[in-house]
């Protein structure tokens, strides 16, 4: 049965539980490998109990909903025992309610917080165990899509690595050696050499910037001063104007800008640049394959949290729904119901050492 369902997703047969209700099929062919890569669902025993969910989401749009509701149908099939408790109405209260004990799984629309951290650890006194189940979408939105890197569509720039995103972005320079505030600083000859960079971005102090921070910043929390910050905005016509627009708007009027947005969000105006961790590279543009595979270095990774004291054993039924979401059927259904991309079935293999 194993090598049919592999065949058929090599084929592009699509496999649909028929409680899958309005799921998209998936067609990507880096998508469909990946998926067929991933090992199917045994359950290791029986497990029974209730699950308390706790995380993502939202009271006015349940966006998270249809996914973690068909997950539990299929996996119910297997531990008929198991019943679920969903409040995934937000990530902010998630750690809180694993730490409190009134949850007891936690999946985040993001990465973990520092000050969830901290807080979790303060309350019992440890860490918790982090599962990842999901990458961040490639241009998705609610589904943390991946940071990319625009310059001005004439910008001879072919590239940029970690360092060199600190040094125009940042202001202290802990990881990378000073800062860079010419476009000289960063290679550039000729009329370019002693143009003064302007960095574009979301709003320095939420959610998306604290990730950029960890990720580049090397958590220094002191932005370039030159930076011009980006919120959403509300339109003449009530809509809305999204800061990732607004800022790759702003690059394309700017011959000098440089910016952190999304391809969803890219004109013909601007250019997003291959990213690489060292300067030695390989320079990476983001994509599907190179999102899962995580060669691009500003990836969005979606966690699963759980209370496991050190030394003890994760509870079976949080432990089987999560090998369940690692699991081929798992990852089908959360790419046919949200606008994640799958782990890959390395990512997989790691991530249930953790379940042990």
């Amino acid at each position: 049965m194993t090598r049919l369902i592999t065949l058929l997703l090599a084929l592009g047969v699509v496999l649909m539980p028929a409680a899958a209700g309005s799921a998209t099929p998936v067609t990507d062919p880096v998508v469909m490998r990946t998926l067929a890569a991933l090992p199917p669902y045994r359950p290791t025993g029986q497990a029974s109990g209730t699950i308390s969910l706790w995380g993502h989401g939202s009271f006015k749009r349940d966006f998270m909903g249809v996914l973690v509701k068909r997950w539990f149908a299929e996996f119910q099939r297997h531990h008929p025992g198991v019943r679920l408790d969903y409040r995934m109405y937000g990530t902010a209260s998630a750690i809180g309610a694993v730490a409190t004990g009134a949850g007891t799984l936690a999946i985040l629309g993001e990465e973990i917080s520092p000050d969830a951290a901290r807080m979790f650890e303060r309350a019992r006194g440890y860490k918790p165990t982090m599962i990842e189940i999901a990458n961040g979408s490639v241009d998705v939105n609610f589904f943390d899509y991946a940071h990319m890197i625009f310059v001005h569509r004439d910008n001879p720039l072919a590239k940029l690595s970690r360092a060199q995103l600190e040094q125009v972005f940042g202001d202290e320079h802990r990881c990378a050696s000073g800062n860079v505030r010419t476009w000289g600083g960063l290679g550039l000859t000729g009329d370019w050499t002693d143009k003064p960079i302007t960095p574009y971005s979301w709003k320095t102090d939420i959610d998306f910037s604290l990730f950029f921070r960890e990720r580049v910043l090397c958590d220094s929390h002191r932005w370039n001063p030159a930076t011009r910050e980006y919120v959403h905005e509300k339109r003449a016509d009530g809509s809305q104007y999204d800061h990732g627009q607004q800022i790759v708007d702003a690059i394309a009027a700017d011959r000098y800008g440089i910016g952190i947005s999304n391809l969803r969000y890219a004109t013909p105006g601007v250019r997003a640049l291959p990213l690489a961790w060292t300067a030695k590279g390989p320079f990476v543009a983001a994509s599907t394959a190179t999102i899962i595979d995580r060669r691009y270095p500003l990836v969005r990774i979606i966690p699963a949290y759980v209370d496991r004291a050190p030394g003890k054993p994760m509870r079976a039924a949080e432990r089987e729904l999560l090998r369940f979401v690692l699991s081929r059927e798992g990852q089908t259904a959360m790419v046919e119901e949200s606008g994640y991309l799958p782990i890959s079935a390395a990512t997989a293999a790691r991530e249930r050492t953790k379940l042990q």
